[in-house]
């Protein structure tokens, strides 16, 4: 194990594991509804060796832990994903790259960064691929989670891939995202239902941003050109390539989806940060969507803000008025949460729930429970999940053939520091103040991570 006490995500559950394992009939408090069937796969960083220099919690090599559920049973395994980056390091052992807090390794002989795919996942068209943003993604084997190797839609794709794609429930299309720090410095792409690129367009924006995420609604994409600027110029010098830009306000672009820059609309409001968006549907002339917004972020240079409310994000509302270009922003609470989520089979359309982390009062990304929102009602309801246990991302598994667009579960791994030992909640979505339906153990520690997704046994048929 790396574990050290000068770097705090490589130490306590932020610290790596070592070994990749398979256990099967797992020990569950509680009882696994029995109408559960599937796989949840949550991915995150995990470093395979001693890092370079100082390590951020982005440089990980990816590693996926899954809980397959069948018939109230429950098999964990957890696997790398195989990346080349990942096999020359295994191979040399030791890290031959650096991570986002050094300077860039123009001299690499293997070349200048590593794709870590170790963000997010997505299933579409019957593939599943494991997401880092800035390259292509990894196809994953399911239930196995082997890693069969780089994912470029038969060679369509010419751009990195984002973290976030979006997939339409209705149609089946997967919209996604492309930026650079050198023009073009955002590129829109839509793959069909069946897994082809469709097109891949330029949308024109002043300067490379980070953006990690993006939104789509029925009929339009939402591309947000945010102050976390990307400049190569100012790395030369001596200040930092990626930093938050408070004086620049933010921007929001939205364009029919299969629209192009020359159908973009943009509109304009204060300078925040937004690293997740929720949703995003229509509703009348406007297009509302909903966000985790920062005021700023210092997540990639500590130096860059005096802001004492940086990096704490709350759930907003923005309303963009298609007719008028007016922009309206509501903060919808006042506590902390991020790693918002949704029924996905709602994507893009107008939904009475979301689901967010509950964000733990301490200055490492902690969550000590799930809120679920309620829209209609505007009111909210906390699942907690007990003194000293920390959660991830709360993933919604609908129930088939479901009633209700809350009928179904949230699913997370927890992480309890009394005992030192990891296990999978599932709680009912429809009684979220209750105690969880069931509660997996899990034979390893599962260290803090980033995005999972439930893939249904009948997608897997």
């Amino acid at each position: 194990m790396i574990s050290t006490t000068t770097n705090p995500f490589l130490d306590g559950n932020f610290a790596p594991i070592n070994q990749e394992i398979t256990t099967q009939d797992l020990k569950i408090i509680g009882e696994l509804p029995p109408d559960l069937s599937g796989i949840f796969v949550r991915n995150g960083p995990n470093p395979q060796h001693p890092p370079i220099g100082e390590y951020h919690w982005f440089d990980g090599d990816g590693m996926l832990h899954g809980v397959e559920i069948n018939n109230g049973k429950a098999t964990y395994r957890n696997r790398y994903v195989y990346t080349r980056g990942w096999k020359i390091e295994n191979e040399v052992g030791k890290a031959v790259w650096t991570g986002l807090l050094e300077p860039p390794q123009i001299d690499n002989p293997y070349g200048p960064g590593k794709n870590t795919a170790n963000t997010a996942l997505v299933w579409h068209a019957g593939q599943f691929l494991a997401l880092w943003e800035g390259g292509a993604p990894h196809n994953i084997q399911l239930p196995e989670l082997a890693t069969i190797g780089e994912y470029t839609f038969n060679n369509q794709l010419t751009t990195s891939f984002t973290a976030h794609p979006k997939v339409d429930p209705i149609t089946g299309e997967m919209m996604f995202l492309s930026y650079s720090f050198t023009p073009p410095y955002l590129q829109y792409g839509v793959v069909s239902a069946e897994g082809e690129i469709l097109r891949t367009v330029p949308i024109e924006i002043p300067m490379g941003v980070m953006m990690h995420d993006f939104a789509i609604t029925k009929n339009y994409t939402i591309f947000m050109d945010l102050p976390l600027t990307i400049s190569p110029e100012r790395m030369q010098r001596g200040e930092p390539m990626i930093m938050f830009e408070s004086d620049r306000p933010s921007r929001f672009g939205i364009v029919p989806r299969h629209g192009d820059n020359g159908s973009i609309q943009w509109f304009e409001s204060p300078s925040c940060y937004i690293f997740h968006t929720m949703n995003a549907y229509e509703e009348g002339d406007e297009v509302i969507l909903i966000a985790c917004r920062m005021n700023s972020t210092t997540v990639l240079d500590s130096n860059s803000s005096t802001d004492t409310n940086a990096d704490i994000p709350f759930l907003y509302r923005w309303q963009f008025n298609l007719r008028t270009g007016i922009v309206t922003e509501t903060a919808l609470d006042t506590v902390p949460s991020e790693f918002p989520r949704i029924n996905e089979n709602y994507t893009g359309r107008k939904t009475q729930y979301g689901y967010t982390g509950k964000i733990a009062e301490n200055s490492l990304p902690l969550f000590t429970g799930i809120i679920k929102y309620n829209f209609h009602l505007g009111t909210t309801q906390t699942h907690e999940f007990g003194q000293g246990r920390y959660g991830g991302e709360p993933v919604f598994a609908p129930r088939e053939n479901a009633a209700s667009e809350d009928d179904g579960w949230l699913i997370t791994f927890v992480y309890d520091e009394n005992t030192e030992t990891s296990e999978l909640v599932v709680i009912n979505a429809q009684d979220i103040t209750s105690e969880t339906v069931a509660r997996v153990i899990i034979p390893q520690r599962v260290p803090y991570g980033f995005h999972g997704t439930w893939v249904a046994q009948q997608q897997l048929i």
